[in-house]
């Protein structure tokens, strides 16, 4: 019983057996032991909530943030204790960030809500009682036969039951699942494939045996066990068997198939698991902050207490005569009143921690992060791709990144191969306008440009050997060398899984084929673009892939058909890095094609030519090309009964059927003749040298984690400046043990301290990796810090994930971005603290389980130059703004309690306290946060070393909080004694000789605090649009306003209105006014004056890059503010001295005009000049000298045509 209550809770979800049975159109066994299994329904569930859980489960959501429960604390407390301060005081701004956020997330889930609804109401139609039944998506259950019509999308995980072809083949496309747009076969058993209609499918009987659900979308085990004539026929069913629900079905009528997995349970939904939550610098800063705060919350509490009862040690004040205690205050215990006074106090002076930070700082999160999406500059045309940003939180950790780690093919290059050489039976072959020239003699031909297609056409006269003598590996005339050059185009056009539509290949079949046809009227897809490359470089030669029918493999040569059975692929992994074909040729004898990395297949290479094949092999790899080996075997009868026994066996089992599989590929793919290698050329993308510059300019380490080969691998990041032709090039390879391994770690690092060279590059592969990190993690991290440039070769997607996370946990813990474009790229992605996703060719895995998606790698500098800096800059100003605000808001609080004898009296207006955070100072540091540039977007671009200048969270670092933090209470003190001296003396400052009261004298030190931080925020921003004006001094009026309104009528529904008229009281005297602007103007006075000492002594890269961006614009005046590249701040202070005491020499002046000249030239060259501006100019007489000043006005993104607009000031 308890048993079954822990499962009814989900406390003890019930056991599931590895596998699950399921009986086809659910015609269960009628022999009364079987019992069903249940299984979930088909409703797809993305939303979070429902109408009865939204309320607790999200209250509890929200109130995990430490903020959001201090407070809720503190209200409580205010409920439960006599505290100076009304509980609407923080129940108030409390409500308001809960109420917002339930509002975000509340609308959110309601969006998702009504798409599953769409998706679950979609209609669909079920094999049920002999017939088709329209019914709704949500109501497939385990075992229903569903019919797809062309292109419908698959409504759950479905076993292809049979289609319109007799083969019961079908395509589909699974772009929405992976992104990859090229049609996929899927393949029926031989017994259901007959089954074309409802009434014959209504006959079968069948039972599947597969196993439990699992996210990978690219394995599937299972068998179909088929009852016929009482008889049991076993089929093993595996991925080319299985509909992914999402997939799309094309060129094909209609399919049949029975739901496996549904609902929640389909591979499509299980990949919906949420990503590790990932946390960036400023939010660890920003905790660490709250926690500092907290403790002078409780510092000054239990201060104030303490002096409480010090003060009211003498009789005098512990009981005065006008404030008498009662029977019951005289009688209660001490320490539960020193308890209770120290709440009220940490009542009072809980404004320190700012409750709104957090709902502002998702506010500037979510809004900032559309900018990325409208930029132009990281729009790719040519795709119609723009950047996509999957992950809000993580914006400004874009400007701290120290380490970019990135693959190689489709995120450098360009992920489209073309086909450039090959080596055949020991002879090298260079394509030139799609002709096959040797590079060498041939050893029938002293002349070193045989064309290979030249020769081909005399195949159109001879028999085309297809019996073992066509598999010769050493020719001996000219005719054998051509057949021999047919082979190898024979087993590139069989050995792959390319796929070519049934519409191109119509009227192909029959018939010579003509030259001028094919290659360019068939278009070929392939999941692989080196194996589209290498079967369209095969047609361009003449021998011409058609397509691939019921288990046949159709090669025209020249005209001449040849059909090629296909009996067995055996798939690519990533674990033996090749993949073979079994065939059967017209003749009946079968042969074995395998393709793959030169490292698998070679050593399973007993024939050709195998030494100078790989000297070819590393020729093309030093030239950047990616290579692959050819071979074949020729199999008898009965090795093939063998192998064909055992793959059976194989795939038909449901426990452990990898490795068994792995053990028969193993078993196969032995005793090869080699054919040859090819070698294909990967472009670089577009400015990627440029890119990977910068980013070293940056202060950025820049790994390459890579696949490919060493040569290859060393050959591309030559060519693309990852390594350069002076740097030296260290390298750990071919290790075979640990002591090795840790010897020649020792070496390398020996040779980088007694090198004398600038820039070091290290070269690793997988294997000595794997070594170094099992017990030499230290020295291979020593050795990798020196290092300006890593290159990781011959890596699998978890070992790109494990480097990565070696880097993060090192002592300096530096902030990580992964780069990658494909599948095997997710893992690093996930692993960094930043994953950025390219959407190339390879699908669109890693863009959708990225952080943020760009089309192309050279946008990286542009999100982390201009976006990165920008977003870190205003955050970090956002959070010490904060804390600045809050600090001058209650530090008045507690000086105020040294003059009430610590009775608690609060200083603001109940009203003033609430608002203070949600409405008077909230505007301007939210569109600060979103709209601020310090500095021109282009200047950043251009000069990658301002980089340097916010690396390391420098913006949030002790330092500045402190000196954020200081400025805050110095502030408040003066507001606070500023006050004080003006109307502390029993000083009358109105005509009648009234004096002012405490609420006056609090409203006073109000009114300066708004105005002060509200204009402290304008000396922030250095970029000024008509929405900075509007909120900024719009903010100080509504003040005023929302003051004149709240102080100077009777509201009916207030109990009691301490303030009113005492604002209009306030403001009608002179010496007020006087008194407010000479306080605004003391307290932002240190300030400025500090700023501009340490903009002249200490001035930062970026700060002397404003001053140049300004300069270069301006015919300046020999001043403070203006000095030259690389002079010293010292020395313009000087040059203004000399200025001032009248010893200016004129050749300042033309200097300082041909400054300007040289950088208006140097905008032409670059294009600058040419951009559209914005300027406004003034004029300044001097000496009856007129100098114009202008100044740039920086472009604001705005989203679709507005992109390029200005706002005018």
């Amino acid at each position: 019983m308890w048993r079954w209550v822990r499962q009814q809770l989900g406390f003890d979800p019930p056991h599931q057996s590895d596998t699950r049975t399921i009986y086809i159109a659910n015609r269960f066994p009628q022999n009364g032991l079987y019992t069903p299994q249940k299984f979930i329904d088909n409703r797809i569930i993305s939303s979070k909530y429902t109408v009865w859980n939204f309320v607790p489960k999200n209250l509890f959501e929200q109130f995990r943030r430490v903020a959001n429960f201090y407070f809720l604390i503190i209200f409580l407390v205010q409920l439960m204790i006599d505290t100076p301060t009304s509980p609407i005081t923080s129940g108030l701004p409390l409500f308001f960030v809960i109420t917002v956020t339930a509002i975000k997330q509340g609308y959110e889930d309601w969006l998702r809500h009504n798409s599953d609804n769409e998706v679950n109401g979609a209609p669909v139609y079920v094999v049920r009682s002999g017939g088709l039944v329209k019914t709704r998506s949500k109501n497939i259950r385990v075992g229903d036969i569903v019919r797809i019509a062309k292109d419908e999308i698959f409504p759950a995980d479905l076993v292809l039951l049979s289609s319109d072809r007799l083969d019961g083949s079908c395509h589909v496309t699974t772009a929405s699942l992976d992104g990859e747009t090229n049609l996929k076969t899927h393949m029926a058993v031989p017994e259901t494939a007959v089954l074309q209609t409802v009434a014959s499918l209504d006959t079968l009987i069948a039972e599947i045996e597969c196993q439990q659900p699992e996210a990978d979308l690219y394995r599937f085990m299972g068998r179909m066990i088929i009852t016929q004539q009482m008889e049991e026929i076993v089929r093993p069913l595996g991925p080319e068997s299985l509909l992914l629900r999402g997939a799309r079905l094309k060129n094909t009528k209609e399919i049949f198939g029975v739901a496996v997995y549904t609902g929640m349970e389909t591979k499509m939904a299980l990949n919906y698991k949420s990503k590790s939550q990932k946390r960036s610098a400023v939010e660890k800063s920003m905790n660490t902050f709250l926690i500092i705060y907290l403790i002078i919350l409780i510092s000054e509490a239990i201060i104030s207490t303490i002096l409480k009862y010090t003060w009211q040690a003498e009789e005098k004040w512990d009981e005065p005569w006008y404030n008498q205690k009662t029977e019951h205050q005289r009688n209660s215990s001490k320490i539960l009143t020193f308890i209770s006074d120290f709440l009220a106090f940490l009542v009072l002076y809980n404004f320190i921690i700012p409750i709104s930070l957090y709902v502002t700082v998702e506010m500037q999160k979510f809004l900032g992060s559309f900018f990325i999406g409208w930029d132009l500059d990281i729009y790719h045309e040519e795709s119609d791709e723009k950047a996509q940003v999957n992950t809000s939180d993580l914006n400004e950790e874009l400007g701290q990144v120290e380490y970019v780690f990135t693959d190689k093919t489709g995120t450098l290059t360009e992920n489209e191969m073309q086909f450039r050489e090959c080596s055949i039976n020991g002879i090298k072959y260079q394509e030139i306008n799609g002709r096959l020239v040797s590079e060498g003699p041939t050893p029938d031909s002293s002349e070193g440009n045989l064309s290979y297609l030249n020769s081909l056409y005399h195949l159109n006269n001879l028999s085309h050997l297809t019996t073992s003598s066509s598999f010769r590996t050493s020719p001996e005339n000219e005719t054998e060398l051509i057949k021999e050059h047919d082979l190898f185009f024979k087993a590139v056009s069989l050995c792959h899984t390319v796929q070519i539509s049934n519409v191109q290949t119509d009227g192909l079949g029959d018939g010579p084929w003509q030259s001028n046809l094919a290659p360019s009227q068939l278009e070929y897809y392939a999941s692989s673009p080196d194996e589209k490359a290498l079967v369209e470089a095969a047609a361009r030669i003449g021998i011409v892939f058609i397509g691939s029918s019921e288990e046949t493999m159709e090669v025209k040569i020249l005209g001449k058909l040849e059909r090629y059975k296909l009996l067995h692929v055996l798939e690519f992994d990533s674990d033996r890095r090749r993949m073979s074909v079994i065939v059967q040729a017209p003749s009946g004898e079968k042969f074995l094609f395998v393709k793959g990395a030169e490292s698998s297949v070679l050593p399973k290479c007993i024939g050709g030519e195998i030494e100078k094949t790989r000297v070819h092999v590393d020729e093309f790899a030093l030239k950047g090309l990616r290579t692959l080996c050819m071979a074949y075997r020729q199999l008898t009868s009965k090795e093939y009964e063998e192998i064909d026994k055992r793959l059976f066996e194989a795939r038909t089992a449901l426990q452990q059927r990898e490795e068994k599989l792995a053990d028969v590929f193993q078993f196969t793919e032995k005793e090869l003749m080699l054919l040859g290698a090819t070698a294909v050329e990967d472009r670089l993308q577009d400015k990627v040298r440029e890119t990977i510059e910068a980013l070293r300019m940056a202060g950025i380490k820049v790994w390459v984690l890579t696949g490919d080969k060493h040569e290859t691998a060393v050959s591309v990041s030559l060519s693309c400046g990852h390594f350069h032709r002076t740097m030296n090039i260290l390298e750990l390879t071919n290790q075979k043990s640990d002591s090795e391994c840790a010897e020649k770690l020792r070496q390398l690092a020996r040779r980088i301290t007694e090198d004398h060279v600038i820039q070091h590059g290290l070269v690793v592969d997988g294997t000595s990796l794997s070594l170094a990190l099992r017990e030499h993690e230290k020295l291979f991290m020593e050795v990798c810090r020196n290092c300006s440039a890593v290159l990781c070769c011959r890596m699998a997607p978890l070992q790109k994930a494990k480097v990565i996370r070696l880097i993060k946990i090192s002592p300096e813990k530096p902030i990580t971005l992964a780069v990658g474009d494909g599948a095997n790229d997710v893992s690093m992605i996930q692993e960094a603290h930043v994953g950025i996703g390219i959407m190339g060719k390879e699908g669109r895995q890693a863009a959708r389980n990225s952080d943020y998606a760009i089309a192309r790698f050279k946008f990286l500098s542009k999100l982390l130059f201009v976006h990165g800096h920008f977003y870190y800059i205003r955050i970090a100003t956002l959070v010490q703004y904060f804390f600045y605000k809050n600090v001058c808001f209650i530090t008045p609080q507690f000086l105020y309690q040294f003059y009430c004898l610590f009775s608690q009296q609060t200083l603001y207006d109940g009203v003033y306290l609430t608002l203070y955070n949600i409405c008077f100072t909230s505007l301007p540091i939210l569109i600060y946060s979103l709209l601020e540039q310090h500095i021109d977007p282009h200047v950043l671009q251009n000069k990658p070393t301002l980089y340097r200048d916010i690396s390391k969270n420098h913006q949030l670092s002790i330092k500045t909080f402190v000196y954020w933090t200081i400025l805050g209470f110095s502030h408040a003190f003066i507001f606070f004694f500023g006050s004080y001296f003006l109307i502390g003396k029993d000083t009358s400052l109105l005509g009648n000789g009234q004096m002012f009261g405490n609420w006056t004298f609090g409203t006073l030190v109000f009114t300066v605090m708004v105005i002060t931080v509200t204009v402290k925020m304008a000396l922030e921003t250095r970029f000024w649009t008509w929405i900075n004006h509007l909120v900024t001094w719009g903010s100080i009026i509504f003040y005023f306003v929302f003051s004149l309104f709240y102080g100077g009528i009777l509201w009916p529904f207030l109990g009691s209105q301490n303030m009113y008229f005492v604002f209009i009281q306030l403001l009608s005297s002179g010496s007020v006014w006087f008194a407010i602007i000479l306080m605004v103007f003391t307290c932002l006075l240190l300030d400025i004056v500090k700023k501009v000492f340490d903009r002249q002594l200490h001035p930062t890269n970026t700060e002397k890059a404003q001053l140049t961006e300004t300069n270069s614009r301006i015919k300046c005046l020999d001043s403070m503010c203006c000095f030259s590249e690389g002079e010293t701040a010292c020395a313009s202070v000087g040059r203004m001295l000399e200025r001032v005491i009248g010893r200016c020499s004129p050749t300042h002046v033309s200097r300082n005009h041909t400054s300007k000249k040289k950088v208006e030239s140097t905008e032409v060259l670059s294009g600058k000049k040419n951009q559209p501006r914005i300027l406004y100019s003034a004029k300044l007489s001097f000496k009856h000298e007129e100098i114009d000043f202008h100044r740039k006005k920086k472009s604001i993104i705005l989203p679709g045509d507005l992109l390029c607009k200005k706002w005018k000031c």
